[in-house]
């Protein structure tokens, strides 16, 4: 009888799985709906089963692109953005994009395939043989390898962890090319998955630190609140705006926390700048490091006023960097900036007039001064009579996100463009990486839906110029300007050693508007601030890939933007 039941037993097949598909269902179990990377060997399959499985993956034609996209995913969402490349030289392409999102603090994830451990160990030369762990820790906040099937999903919970908690940055992920080929049941793989849960707490700030900060704060006579891309990551808009509206003070929003208020605010002194931080005695920072972008605190940029700090950050690392901090608050901005709020009570003492009166003295001056030279029309254009054109554009469409790059393109737009909501503005961040353009515009436009306009300097526009087939291709809302004045800094230099065109000179009167056209996207030549008016316009309606050759006298620009004092050669040209 026994022997009769075994035969008629049906044939019950085990469920099984493999290593591409957890890979899948751990990305999509947390909540992970998009990728960023460039086919190829070994992950090309990854990347078809992923799109069938209804992540959508967004193929790109470099991988440091794709990892810029992914980067500043990261920035707009608060989850780490993800990247995949193929091995080796793949993985150093997207290797930039982690190192500057984690010198960002922008919550990224590459995923590399890799070759063969055995092989790499023993130096055998296997296909792009290369130990790209080794490689990328120093460049990350963490790194991980992942050899077994059934480690997929604690790997990938470890990565989104470290990505997000504390001070948020890149994480890499080195997967073998065997490991997406590993065959596991179905039920034991399903085990293995891991949602993260919490992985960003709350970090509170210790009660003595809000209060010592308070103290400080109510005795200052000159008191300065600067904002960092930190308090725009954080997204605690309404507790930060709150906070600076009750206590008077002047606020300077760092280039992307610009829109955090509007720029607009009466309490605004971005054009007041070199006033508010010369003269300040009291500076709280909120999400800001005292790195090159502030002087690190100290010399003729701050002026001889005795200065104390209260810097609030995830870090407690950062405390004390370049200058003592004399109020140290430590824990994520939300909580640190909620918790100031309270100790604030229902009255708190408004800085003197004599401050805010000189602060808003110099700005309105500053404004007056700068306002006739953005209405100029003249043909070919300067950098304001442009960027100009565009401050009226993005005043009117204050929803659409601004990219921005170059030397004197990014420079000059920082202090021209006025911004009226947050994370509005991307730019090239703490290293000031040139080529962020085109990935940020694609990464902006996929996670936000919103329409992108990246202003891009000729020079850096070339580093990621190539996507713009991406953008066509995945027909996103993306209008690029090229401010095209035939060279990095101006068109004018001359080589007098040689026939060779000076190093900083182009291809005069190149055309970048034919360069869309061939992927079936919308290209303009625009002249004049009234052509570029109404191409910018058209293109923002339509929202059809646009790229608008916005032709600058070449004579316009000036060396580095206004950082010329970082370039040694131009030191010594001046001295």
């Amino acid at each position: 009888m026994a022997e009769a039941a075994l035969n008629t037993a049906p044939n019950v097949e085990l469920e099984l799985t493999d290593g591409f598909h957890l890979v899948i269902d751990a990305l999509k179990l947390n909540g992970v709906n998009t990728i960023y990377g460039v086919p190829g060997i070994p992950i090309t399959d990854f990347g078809r089963m992923a799109q069938a499985a209804g992540i959508r993956v967004l193929s790109f034609r470099h991988e440091q692109n794709a990892g810029y996209a992914a980067a500043i995913a990261g920035y707009l969402t608060k989850k780490p953005g993800v990247c995949l490349t193929v091995s080796a030289p793949g993985f150093l392409n997207g290797l930039t994009a982690l190192a500057h999102a984690t010198t960002n603090c922008f919550p990224m994830i590459l995923i590399s395939g890799s070759s063969e451990r055995e092989i790499v160990d023993l130096q055998q030369g296997d296909y792009e043989e290369m130990d790209q762990l080794a490689i990328a820790k120093p460049l990350c906040k963490a790194a991980f390898r992942v050899l077994h099937a059934e480690s997929i999903g604690i790997a990938l919970d470890r990565a989104i962890r470290a990505a997000v908690s504390g001070r948020p940055g890149g994480v890499y992920l080195d997967m073998p090319a065997n490991l997406f080929g590993q065959v596991i049941s179905a039920e034991r793989g399903r085990r293995s998955l891991v949602k993260v849960i919490d992985g960003a707490p709350a970090q509170i700030p210790a009660p003595d630190a809000v209060k010592r900060a308070l103290d400080v704060l109510q005795g200052a006579k000159r008191p300065l609140i600067i904002l960092g891309k930190g308090a725009a990551y954080a997204q605690a808009d309404e507790a930060i705006c709150a906070l600076i509206q009750k206590s008077g003070a002047p606020f300077l929003p760092m280039s992307m926390a610009k829109g955090l208020l509007p720029d607009t605010h009466p309490q605004c002194a971005g054009a007041a700048r070199s006033t508010v931080l010369r003269d300040s005695d009291v500076v709280m920072l909120i999400g800001a490091r005292l790195n090159w972008l502030l002087s690190h605190g100290k010399g003729k940029a701050w002026g001889e006023t005795p200065k104390k700090f209260i810097q609030i950050d995830i870090e407690p690392k950062e405390m004390d960097s370049n200058v003592e901090i004399t109020a140290p608050v430590v824990g994520d901005i939300g909580s640190a900036v909620a918790a100031l709020l309270e100790g604030m009570g229902g009255n708190w003492p408004v800085p003197p007039a004599d401050w805010i009166n000189g602060v808003n003295a110099k700005r309105d001056e500053n404004i007056a001064k700068m306002a006739p030279r953005l209405m100029n029309n003249n043909s070919p254009m300067d950098y304001h009579a442009a960027l100009g054109v565009l401050r009226t554009i993005v005043k009117e469409r204050p929803e659409a996100i601004l990219v921005n790059e170059g030397a004197n393109t990014l420079d000059l737009a920082r202090g021209v463009i006025d911004m009226y909501r947050p994370r509005k503005r991307l730019d090239v961040g703490t290293w000031g990486v040139m080529g962020i353009g085109m990935g940020y515009a694609i990464g902006a436009a996929v996670e936000t839906g919103k329409p992108v306009l990246a202003v891009e300097g000729d020079s850096a526009f070339g580093f990621s110029g190539m996507e713009i087939e991406t953008i066509c291709r995945y027909k996103l809302p993306v209008c690029i300007v090229v401010f095209n004045n035939d060279g990095i800094y101006r068109g004018t230099d001359v080589n007098k050693a040689g026939s060779d065109p000076a190093t900083t000179v182009f291809v005069k009167g190149a055309r970048y508007d034919r360069m869309i056209e061939a992927f079936g996207g919308v290209g303009v030549n625009a002249v004049s601030p009234d052509e570029l008016r109404r191409a910018v316009n058209a293109a923002m309606d339509s929202g059809r890939p646009t790229l608008i050759n916005a032709v600058i006298d070449p004579a316009a620009g000036s060396e580095s933007g206004r950082i010329g004092n970082l370039n040694p050669q131009s030191k010594l040209r001046k001295s």
